[in-house]
């Protein structure tokens, strides 16, 4: 890198999914405080998928070079083909010096340092919750990322410790960035604001309990309806479930569904808005999330930021990102329906860790983790 002179930053973002999961708050999130940083500290490129692009030069106030990726990325075959052809080349004809992966895989030959975010280690840690063929992919991916990449960024320190344990990782070449949690979007919602969803949800002044994340089997979604359906059976106005975001693989989810008795209410609405979220997560009397283990842990962050009180797992990252600041229990369904009941029939205790949660997650900035990616990259930027 020429003294004086930013590194030349291509990150591609071609891997952001439509429905924004938990890659895409980071992405987004991540390149939001990239786009405040001092632009002579860093040059940043951004190669994402068409549909983003201009979502992207907005976010970034044209403070960076974004360019749309050919059509066919919109696709993970291609994706995944293009990744190792087209993203070197593209890297060589914007002069990037560093090219930064931010979900797991990255080329083979980039032609200038890769630095790759590498989320979690459940793959190797909870293997029994993923397929066969997603478990292999991103197992094979994470160890090529840690022998090819110049760096590797994870988001928490039991990431980094578990690759460390697991796969002989050389901590010296793993930097942790915290993901942030952005403010605005993620708020102490108004009662104007939970009013509205629960009337789009069909709750009116019905209380519930809420889980926001995919349906996948490692988040433990079919214990969290056991624990809850015990733990509310009694009640004379028991307190619904509303289980949102996407729907997932966990065929488990169903007969958990079905053995929930008639009396109680289970909502699954899929994906809500954006602008929902903060009267979702805001207005649920308890955010409940009982994983089976974290790289990091945006929902109950996310859910902390909304002054909404968390019950969650003490399981690798979880109890960085929460803290003093949530409740914790375990993934067994007899003990969430417990714990649960205890924090629903105990409202002093649930506003004080609602306020504990939203004063911690100020904590948590996007600026502090582009701070970290700016300093990796310098780190390993080319002359």
């Amino acid at each position: 890198m020429t003294a004086g002179r930013p590194p030349r930053v291509l990150v591609d973002a071609t891997s952001v999914p439509a429905d924004r999961g938990g890659v895409g708050r980071y992405v987004d999130g991540l390149l939001g405080a990239l786009g405040r940083i001092d632009p002579d500290r860093v040059d940043l490129a951004v190669v994402a998928q068409r549909s983003d692009a201009e979502r992207y030069s907005r976010l970034l106030d044209n403070r960076a070079e974004v360019i749309a990726g050919p059509a066919a990325v919109a696709h993970r075959p291609a994706r995944l083909a293009w990744e190792q052809t087209g993203l070197p080349l593209l890297a060589q004809q914007v002069g990037a010096q560093v090219l930064h992966s931010p979900f797991y895989t990255c080329p083979l030959r980039a032609g200038c340092p890769v630095t790759v975010t590498v989320h979690d280690a459940t793959f190797f840690t909870e293997p029994e919750h993923y397929d066969n063929t997603k478990r292999t992919f991103f197992r094979s991916a994470i160890k090529t990322s840690l022998r090819r990449a110049a760096r590797v960024i994870v988001p928490s320190k039991a990431t980094r410790d578990e690759l460390i344990r697991l796969l002989d990782a050389d901590p010296t070449h793993i930097d942790v960035a915290y993901h942030g949690v952005d403010q605005a979007a993620f708020h102490a919602p108004t009662e104007e604001e939970k009013a509205r969803v629960r009337a789009r949800l069909g709750l009116n002044d019905a209380g519930y309990v809420a889980f926001l994340g995919a349906k996948e089997p490692r988040k433990n979604v079919p214990n969290l309806i056991r624990g809850w359906a015990r733990a509310v059976a009694d009640w004379p106005r028991p307190p619904a479930l509303v289980l949102a975001g996407g729907q997932g693989h966990d065929d488990e989810i169903d007969r958990a569904v079905a053995e929930v008795p008639s009396h109680l209410r289970l909502l699954r609405p899929g994906y809500l808005r954006y602008a929902d979220l903060p009267g979702f997560l805001g207005g649920a009397l308890v955010a409940c999330y009982p994983s089976f283990g974290e790289g990091f842990g945006l929902p109950i962050l996310e859910a902390m930021a909304c002054a909404t009180p968390v019950l969650t797992t003490p399981r690798l990252s979880l109890p960085e990102v929460g803290g003093d600041a949530v409740a914790y229990t375990t993934e067994d369904p007899d003990r969430i329906a417990t714990d649960l009941a205890d924090l629903l029939h105990d409202e002093p205790r649930r506003l004080t860790l609602a306020k504990a949660g939203f004063d911690r997650a100020k904590e948590f900035t996007w600026a502090s983790s582009a701070e970290v990616h700016v300093t990796t990259w310098k780190r390993v930027a080319t002359p």
